[in-house]
């Protein structure tokens, strides 16, 4: 009997494995959607139009603010920029209270208080909350806008604008708006150096006085803090807000072109291409089509694992990534896809994108892969309801953006009913290869030719690196001018060649700051050709020598030998007064054509070294000066490139030279300050001397 029951045991055992087993070969059926809890907000309006939004949350015993205000755009002209400037300087001293003791008060208590975006932001313990709230009232109601604040904002952003210009992506993103949006569009301005300069402080004050009213702000208050709390200290501190009313803008609506079109801006030092495919879109947030959108894109180009990811990363090796991206906003949004590949194989890439988006419109995505992708996306909101941040920005954007209350709680079942269908169809709306803007920021010598039959029309449009076009055939180099006509004005220029022979030694001292570290550079230089460098960057240092034969690089206690060409860019960077010894140095100058640098109209002349290399030199067309320097080094580790800009000449002993040296290298940059220049003070041999 006991044989018999472990016998029927095992057999229903076997049975329920049997009939329990799941059919690998076909994929489960995905469920429904889940339901996902949103917390709740509550929201009440003061008497002078504030609207404030609460989130309880009290997993923590802290309170959040955000403060936003709902106003249109604004074209902010010749001093683009200025509303920037504002907004950062709302934080740097008040009617009663200096920067200094702003940061103080807020460290005091622990607390965060930053502006950013048109937004101010704070956070505490809750015990803090009151007197974090008095600190951003006064910011908010009582900013003193205080020249010396102004001038280092100033002085910061002429630094970033510094670096961002050579700075593929930088360039990219100026020029791209500027061809999506149109300049007299508030999302196609640039802010440039001209427009900074021009910002002044009674500008930055009057927008903060026109536009930062209680009338169009919203606020977010989050945290461990209940209704009757927070109703009683925003009253309390926000409630005696005088309201303002707020001017309000109209803009064409910028419209995507008529034919494909091909825009470069030409780098001549550039290995790389920054590759983009943009163009505008009329998709409102909160439309119809936001969602089915927001699943487009993330296939064709917002995920890892999405096609052009696969395609241009896994299949080809062109790039590390690529991506896309397919925007709303009220006023009009943009679609862009985009990466970064070497030169050889812009045109490939170029058309990969381009097949990429045809494809979604001209073929179905399968279940699975649509399934893939809809999953991604759900996991992705879902951990973005951790942060009680989410859930007051979805209540800040339903106030305003008119969307209705369950907007973020009906998200995921929306997203769940998306089907392939809604896929191609909205592809075929908003996916437009033959509608676009293909934009590559690279070396045009190299790429532009095959860029050409991107182009409906066979022809590319030049642009600056702020947008501008221009026709690179109205720099035609003027009759008679020669490399070596170029090279004689220069040495005409820094003080004929005369007094640049006199020139035996020379000992240069420079100073620059580079991520907060102050950089130190030591030059000397004795006639012919032999060079001691010494560099100190905080406990670095770096040593480069070169006896006029042989050359070493010193550096954290190991010594490298020169050779190759780099042992030829020091012995070239070793002579003194260069230009006089070209033929000496085995250099061949050729005129490459005539450029604009900064407004400025300069000659290029290319130096082939003996080795085969390439160094390219910008001269002035008016002044003859040297302006800027492009040097290409292969090295054991790969090529390296780096950009000198040369200005503020001034004379010593008769013979001009540059106080001013802007270095890039990559993505960084720094600027080195002649401390001193002195001449002919009769420097040993033994300092350049190779052990």
């Amino acid at each position: 009997m006991k044989k018999l029951s472990l016998i029927l045991l095992i057999l229903h055992i076997t049975l329920a494995v049997s009939f329990g087993q799941v059919d690998r070969s076909k994929q489960p059926a995905p469920g429904p959607a889940p339901e996902i809890q949103i917390g709740e907000y509550e929201s009440f309006q003061l008497d002078n139009g504030l609207k404030v939004f609460l989130i309880e949350n009290d997993k923590l015993p802290r309170v959040t603010y955000r403060l936003i205000f709902d106003r249109d755009p604004i074209l902010e002209g010749d001093q683009a920029g200025y509303i920037s400037f504002a907004t950062e300087l709302l934080k740097t001293g008040t009617k009663t209270r200096t920067k200094a003791e702003i940061d103080e008060e807020v460290d005091f208590i622990g607390a965060s208080l930053f502006t950013s975006g048109g937004s101010i932001n704070g956070s505490s313990l809750t015990k803090h909350t009151e007197t974090l709230l008095e600190i951003m009232s006064d910011i908010i109601k009582n900013a003193e806008f205080k020249q010396e604040e102004f001038d280092k904002i100033k002085t910061k952003t002429l630094s970033n604008l510094a670096l961002e210009k050579d700075d593929p992506n930088a360039i990219a993103g100026n020029v791209r708006s500027k061809l999506v949006y149109g300049g007299d569009h508030p999302y196609g301005e640039n802010i440039t150096e001209e427009t900074v300069e021009a910002i002044t402080l009674g500008k930055c004050r009057e927008f903060y006085d026109t536009y930062y009213s209680p009338s169009i702000g919203y606020l977010a208050v989050v945290g461990n803090i209940d209704m009757d709390r927070a109703k009683e200290l925003v009253t309390k501190y926000l409630g005696d807000w005088k309201a303002k009313e707020v001017p309000e803008f109209k803009y064409k609506t910028p419209r995507a072109p008529l034919i494909r079109k091909v825009a470069i801006v030409d780098r001549d030092n550039s290995v790389q291409s920054n590759v983009n495919v943009t163009y505008p879109v009329k998709l409102k947030i909160g439309s119809d089509d936001a969602i089915k959108a927001s699943v487009l894109n993330t296939l064709l180009g917002g995920s890892f694992s999405s096609r052009l990811n696969q395609n241009l990363r896994e299949l080809h090796a062109f790039t590390y990534g690529a991506h896309s991206s397919l925007s709303s906003d009220e006023l009009i949004g943009s679609f862009t896809a985009g990466t970064e590949v070497r030169n050889s194989v812009t045109d490939s890439t170029v058309h990969e994108i381009l097949e990429e988006m045809k494809r979604l419109r001209n073929e179905k995505v399968s279940e699975d892969e649509l399934q893939r992708v809809k999953n991604y996306i759900t996991g992705r909101f879902a951990r973005s309801l951790e942060n009680p941040q989410t859930v007051a920005s979805f209540a800040l954007n339903i106030a305003r953006f008119d969307l209705p209350k369950n907007y973020y709680k009906n998200y995921l079942k929306k997203l769940n009913a998306v089907t392939v269908d809604d896929i191609q169809s909205t592809a075929k709306k908003y996916i437009k290869p033959n509608n676009a803007y293909v934009l590559v920021v690279g070396k045009a010598s190299e790429i532009a030719d095959k860029l050409k039959r991107f182009s409906v029309s066979g022809k590319i449009d030049y642009y600056d690196i702020y947008g501008n076009e221009y026709d690179p055939s109205m720099k035609a180099i003027p009759d008679g001018v020669t490399a070596e006509s170029v090279i004689q004005h220069y040495i005409e220029a820094v003080g004929g060649k005369e007094n640049m022979e006199k020139v035996k030694d020379k000992t240069s001292v420079m100073k620059g700051e580079m991520q907060g570290m102050t950089i130190s550079l030591e030059l000397y230089q004795k006639a012919p050709n032999m060079l001691y460098q010494k560099m100190s960057m905080g406990a670095m240092q770096n040593e480069t020598k070169f006896d006029g034969t042989k050359g070493k690089v010193t550096a954290m206690g190991r010594e490298v030998p020169l050779e190759g060409a780099q042992l030829e860019t020091t012995k070239l960077q070793a002579t003194l007064n260069y230009h006089l010894h070209i033929g000496d140095l085995g250099l061949k100058p050729e005129l490459a054509g005539m450029e604009d640098f900064e407004g400025k109209d300069v000659y290029k002349i290319n130096y082939v070294t003996t080795t085969g290399e390439t160094q390219t030199y910008y001269y002035d067309v008016e002044s003859g000066l040297l302006v800027k320097q492009f040097v290409e080094i292969k090295t054991p580790q790969g090529t390296m490139n780096t950009t000198i800009v040369y200005d503020d000449y001034q004379p010593v002993n008769g013979v001009k030279y540059p106080f001013t040296l802007t270095q890039s290298m990559g993505p960084g940059s720094i600027t080195l300050t002649v401390e001193k220049i002195e001449v002919n003070t009769g420097l040993e041999d033994s300092l350049f001397e190779i052990e």
